[in-house]
């Protein structure tokens, strides 16, 4: 199939279709006149990545993960321990978006928002507060 057909059943653009190919994170067959030529497989592959780069995979991290798609007797605690530590960076990521909102509630509560010029978020943002 072309790259536009592998891009609706993949759900990625073609422009990053060709990217993950230009990187070897998938390889197309080439028909005779140059045109890429997708199988189902590298539409089940597209798909894995686009599921993987939805839940934050790094591409080096899909990389890792297609090998153990690929590799049928993969142990499951590989890819187990590789989910695990991506959970713990999003938990960790999440304490410092909650750490972030509660400063700038702050920042905002403290704020009268009026015509003076006198303004706690701006002081804050300098480090004067």
């Amino acid at each position: 199939m072309n790259i536009g057909t592998a891009s609706e059943k993949s759900g990625l653009p073609p422009k990053t279709i060709r990217y993950y190919e230009e990187i070897g994170l998938i390889r197309a067959d080439r028909r005779m006149n140059g045109y890429r030529d997708y199988s189902e497989k590298d539409v089940r592959r597209l798909h894995f990545v686009h599921r993987a780069r939805d839940l934050g995979f790094s591409v080096e991290e899909c990389r890792q993960l297609l090998s153990l798609y690929d590799d049928e007797t993969r142990e499951s605690a590989e890819v187990k321990a590789i989910a695990q530590t991506k959970l713990k960076e999003i938990e960790n990521r999440i304490a410092e978006l909650v750490s972030l909102k509660a400063s700038l509630e702050h920042l905002v509560r403290n704020c009268h928002g009026d015509d003076r010029p006198d303004c706690p978020i701006i002081e804050g943002l300098a480090g004067r507060s």
